[in-house]
């Protein structure tokens, strides 16, 4: 683009927000003011960016396979062929368990669990030394802001923060699963933003009140909305037919209600979305008409109507929701897909698999609710373990599981929107994914991205878990998973000939990139440690055309955070989370007051598997050290500084 040689500091900084990674302070500030014209009359304009990776921490540094590590570094390309390197590094804002300000001169806890009525939960398994639980697990992270927004204490401009906690790994005992058992928060970070540096700094710390949705089960993924609203996830829903039996959920229950039996499980398996008021406390809405399935995260196109969901589940299907308004999630239609001939999770493989698309129902948010209430899952369809022998039944496999189901009259909406996977799968829909989690969109290319985590059991044929003939079939697992992308159109149909009022439908699905299974190596890693593995949260950057990827893996035993430029097909690892640990809270932003960031946290530190045990020795004293005994992890953003302070014209 061409420029004016002279710009105001304002305009210049504007133009500066593809750059990523800043804050970078004053005097990186000033050096790539110089080098664009700035200081010194020139009149280079930004070009890209390029990413160098770090290598993996082995043994030979233990410190740095037990906290978050970058020794990666980014380059801004100007084009006049001008070029300059900064090193990156890690701000967290604070650690979970720590006390922090609640903007009114208190404290509060940072990722600590509430009840329904917004009173503490306490953590009694260590007589003597009770305290309330606080999560390990934070996850989805969203930065924004909000117009006429002004905060006490905030000296620069208000930025905030939503960020939601995932579950809490372990009781302070080390003995006490608690996976699924706390209902997780929802937290607004207020942020100042130094209009100098960038930095931002953690002013106050407030708990969304999740009462009126009848609190959040296991939020784990999140994305931001066009609109400016965090889309959180509920990423499993329970199963309302064994729920009787099920102690994760009546631990739930008890932990929300102070009842084992009060909590619902139609209630929870939906996408909650926060709204962030001009004070940094918010409201919460929960759409119970995008389908109750695995919510892992949720991609809204820049239509502000159709939304890709990522379905955390073995039988998981690519879901799409097409809302009735813009910038309202309150209601609309949900379908799901059908996979065509030639799927392969090969990235060299030439060709796509299309996809067609099923109508699955439309409704509002407030009939499900309302079905939700008021029906038991017996109203809805009946379903059994074994063969009925019965031609009524039909056959079908749902959440890794065989089933028969029969559906009760006049119950197609309730089962549409309230047992979405069997109701999928009784369709004819192509259920037969395992671990699809994040989703995001690559808007100029018209182009989504969806994570396989895994691409193993329903995937491959001949496990008991696949359905033949589904379109969803490889010829052995890929335990490492793999990226795949997805072509963006309109004009569609669904398979009744009905069209779909979308100009951003899924019309085929390849593989973009793979992890590679290898065999243990001298560290432990049984997933080549130089190749992505497990993907799971993915961000992409319209402005720096780079594919963000953060890990979930029990393959690699540092997880790692990626940078994928989608043009030039470069791979580069960014940072390296604490061993044992899982990269969370990914959020790619290219702007705002003319700073761009990238959010990144981490889970559980220091949770141990079968490829640690050459580490775990070493490792795990270090972790206990860094992070509360391995009660705590870290919230926090990608920041940089330059190799030099400024550049000369």
């Amino acid at each position: 683009m061409s420029q004016s040689p002279l710009l105001s500091r304002r305009k210049t900084l504007q133009m500066l927000a593809g750059i990523p990674m800043l804050p970078l302070g004053a005097g990186a500030s000033a050096a790539l003011l110089t080098a664009c014209g700035g200081g010194g009359g020139g009149n280079a304009s930004f070009k890209s960016v390029s990413f160098t990776g770090m290598a993996a921490p082995t043994l030979a540094a233990p410190a740095a396979m037990a906290t978050t590590t970058v020794g990666s570094a980014m380059k801004v390309l100007f084009d006049d062929d001008s070029s300059q390197t900064y090193n990156l590094a890690y701000q967290p804002f604070f650690i979970t368990g720590d006390m922090v300000s609640d903007g009114k001169g208190g404290k509060i806890l940072a990722g600590g669990y509430v009840d329904i009525n917004n009173k503490p939960i306490t953590d009694a398994t260590v007589a003597g030394s009770e305290r309330q639980f606080f999560s390990d697990s934070p996850d989805g992270t969203s930065l924004l802001t909000v117009a006429d927004a002004k905060v006490d204490g905030v000296k620069g401009k208000p930025v905030f923060a939503v960020v939601q906690f995932e579950y809490t790994t372990w009781a302070q005992d080390g003995k006490s699963d608690m996976y699924g058992k706390l209902p997780s928060p929802i937290a607004v970070l207020t942020l100042d933003q130094d209009q100098k540096t960038g930095k931002l700094s953690l002013v106050k710390y407030h708990n969304v009140d999740t009462s009126k949705v009848h609190g959040l089960w296991i939020t784990c993924g999140a994305s931001l909305s066009p609109w400016g609203t965090h889309l959180s996830s509920e990423e499993y829903e329970p199963d309302a037919f064994s729920i009787a039996s099920n102690a994760m959920f009546k631990a739930y229950s008890k932990n929300l209600y102070g009842s084992d039996t009060a909590a619902n499980p139609y209630h929870y398996g939906h996408m909650p979305e926060i709204i962030v008021n001009k004070d940094g406390t918010a409201s919460i809405k929960k759409h119970f008409c995008m389908g109750r399935i695995s919510h892992e995260l949720v991609q809204v196109m820049p239509d502000s109507r159709t939304a890709l969901m990522g379905d955390d589940a073995t039988n998981s299907a690519y879901f799409v929701f097409v809302a009735d308004k813009e910038k309202d999630l309150s209601s609309g239609s949900l379908y799901v897909a059908k996979v065509g001939a030639g799927f392969s999770i090969d990235p060299s493989a030439t060709g796509a698999a299309a996809l067609t698309w099923i109508k699955l129902g439309s409704a509002t948010s407030a009939e499900i609710e309302n079905l939700a209430s008021t029906l038991k899952p017996t109203d809805i369809m009946t379903v059994v373990s074994k063969d009925p022998e019965d031609t009524s039944f039909t056959k079908i496999v749902a959440n890794g599981k065989t089933e028969w189901i029969k559906l009760n009259a006049g119950m197609e909406k309730a089962a549409a929107f309230l047992e979405t996977h069997r109701y999928a799968a009784l369709k004819g829909a192509s259920m037969g994914f395992t671990k699809m989690e994040g989703t995001t969109v690559n808007a100029k290319d018209k182009i989504a991205y969806s994570a396989l985590q895994n691409c193993q059991s329903s995937m491959v044929a001949g496990n008991a878990a696949n359905v033949p003939g589904n379109g969803v079939s490889i010829p052995k697992a890929l335990n490492a998973g793999a990226v795949m992308a997805l072509n963006l159109r309109g004009g569609q149909k669904d398979t009744s000939g009905a069209a779909i009022n979308s100009e951003w439908m899924p019309v085929d699905t390849k593989a973009l990139l793979a992890g590679e299974d290898i065999s243990a190596d001298a560290l432990g890693n049984t997933g080549n440690p130089n190749k992505i593995c497990n993907p799971d949260n993915l961000k992409f950057s319209e402005k720096m055309r780079t594919l963000f990827i953060g890990e979930d893996s029990s393959q690699h035993v540092n997880n790692f955070l990626w940078a994928y430029n989608i043009d030039t097909k470069t791979l580069s690892r960014l940072m390296s989370i604490p061993a044992g640990g899982e990269s969370t809270g990914l959020h790619a932003v290219d702007e705002i007051n003319g700073w761009t960031y990238i959010m990144s946290n981490f889970q559980h530190a220091g949770d141990w598997g079968g490829i640690h045990a050459v580490v775990k020795d070493t490792l795990d004293p270090l972790i206990k050290a860094n992070y509360k005994n391995k009660s705590g992890a870290a919230v926090g953003y990608l920041t940089g500084t330059p190799n030099q302070p400024s550049l000369k014209s």
